[in-house]
């Protein structure tokens, strides 16, 4: 017998707790059949047992038998019902026994229950009441408090979007205007040396010419890299907050979220920086044994198959623990965790359930990317096209130079995709740890009682979508 509330398994015992079969209480009379009436008079054990019928019954015509023909002086009892779902049992209860609910059975017109038959009305197995699914999950903002399907942490990330659409824009245009202006000032103003891209094109250069140049164009991208991450790690740092808030239905200013994030931002840096190193270190060891092959002088054909071999399984090493890793930022911003124990705390949420993982952490790149790419290449093309030389020109030119005309409308469009993007990622992410724990650790009820949803979790949930 399921003892969820608002549900009885059919053939189950009656609600007063008795078993099948059991003998009614001496207070509660009992319907005979014909062969059980009394022959005498009534009120008299003609076998001489004892037991004694209760001086009060029911008056004629109310009582049906349960088998064998009606006793005379009593009602037929009524015709059973048609075949199918939707009926009733023979007086509107097993056996028309009017029980305690009323006329019709234990507990309602209907069967066993409420109204409606077995269960709530409508509910599951409802006799007249038709079949209906269990109570939607509560939704108190972008997500339903339940374990979520793919479409649904898209939705949800949409839905952050549009409805909070002030402070999610606000903060990635923000982020990213700042950035780009930093990114253009130092293209302009140091990546267009014309002595180091001079003597990177020039075969007849000096080791020491070119040694030079690539250091200093290997610092300049350093400078530039630092810069997006800087204002990547800004903007997810506000933005999980702003979803984190947008699930419990919850609005944020900018100033709100700022207050909140801040704390959490030098770590956010060093965990994004020593997820970096982990990547390129796993990497490096892939690599070291054809690099000490190389030192020792091997085979050239040794150290190209021990580089190749050793890059792919180093590849693999480090998408393996990437994704494994990818709920860190969440964890370490909403749980206020430090930068190992957030790392330990997204292999928990992610253990067995990696390909799910990083099957919906690839699709929300490749949406960024395809969003980021409608947004920056029209600008790139016009840029080429302002910029002097033509989009040919551009293709076919080998001087790395670029004037400021390329660089503000190409800008302009890496601003409009990135103020896409950051909400994007930042939101799947965000709504992919919240999904896991809900999941691993009922993150649902806590969730509801932050949200004010009252008597969360005393009946059924919804039902749980395809992954």
């Amino acid at each position: 017998m399921n003892d969820t509330p608002g549900w009885a398994s059919p053939g189950s015992a009656p609600s007063d707790g008795r078993e099948p079969g059991a003998s009614a209480p001496a207070d509660r009379p009992v319907p005979a059949g014909p062969a059980e009436q009394p022959t005498d008079q009534p009120g008299t054990d003609p076998q001489g047992s004892g037991s004694k019928w209760s001086k009060e019954q029911p008056p004629p015509g109310q009582w049906s038998a349960p088998t064998g023909a009606p006793a005379p002086g009593q009602a037929p009892p009524p015709p059973p019902p048609g075949p199918g779902w939707g009926g009733q049992p023979p007086g509107g209860g097993y056996g028309g026994y009017n029980g305690p609910g009323g006329p019709g059975g234990y507990g309602g017109p209907g069967g066993y229950g409420p109204p409606g038959g077995y269960g709530p009305p409508g509910g599951y197995g409802a006799w007249g009441g038709g079949w209906g699914g269990p109570p939607p999950a509560a939704k108190p903002g972008v997500i339903p408090l339940r374990p979520l399907g793919v479409g649904e942490i898209l939705d949800g990330t949409v839905s952050t979007m549009r409805t909070y659409w002030r402070t999610v824009l606000g903060i990635s245009l923000t982020v990213a205007v700042v950035t780009q202006v930093a990114v253009i000032l130092l293209q302009g103003l140091v990546l267009n040396d014309t002595e180091t891209t001079d003597a990177l094109n020039d075969p007849s250069a000096s080791l020491s010419e070119v040694s030079r140049a690539a250091g200093e164009v290997m610092l300049s991208s350093g400078a530039v890299l630092l810069i997006s991450l800087v204002g990547t790690i800004i903007a997810t740092a506000l933005l999980t907050t702003v979803t984190s808030r947008a699930v419990l239905g919850k609005s944020v200013t900018t100033g709100e979220a700022w207050r909140d994030a801040r704390p959490q931002v030098i770590k956010l840096f060093g965990l994004i920086v020593l997820m970096g190193l982990i990547a390129v270190g796993v990497l490096l060891v892939g690599a070291l044994p054809g690099i000490v092959v190389a030192i020792a002088g091997g085979p050239d054909g040794a150290i190209a198959a021990l580089l190749i071999v050793g890059i792919l399984a180093g590849a693999v090493v480090t998408l393996w623990l990437m994704i494994r890793l990818s709920l860190a930022s969440p964890a370490l911003m909403l749980e206020k965790q430090s930068i190992t124990k957030s790392l330990g705390r997204s292999a928990k949420l992610v253990r067995g359930s990696w390909w799910r993982v990083f099957g919906i952490q690839i699709l929300a790149t490749i949406i960024a990317n395809i969003v980021s790419s409608i947004a920056v290449i029209p600008f790139a093309v016009g840029a080429a096209f302002l910029s002097g030389d033509g989009f040919t020109g551009f293709l076919e030119s080998t001087n790395a130079n670029v004037g400021w005309t390329f660089l503000i409308v190409s800008g302009i469009g890496s601003v409009i995709g990135s103020m896409l993007t950051f909400p994007i990622n930042a939101g799947v992410t965000v709504l992919l740890y919240i999904d896991q724990r809900i999941r691993r650790e009922a993150l649902d009820l806590e969730l509801a009682r932050a949200a004010g949803v009252e008597n969360y979790g005393t009946s059924t949930p919804g039902p749980v979508p395809g992954s």
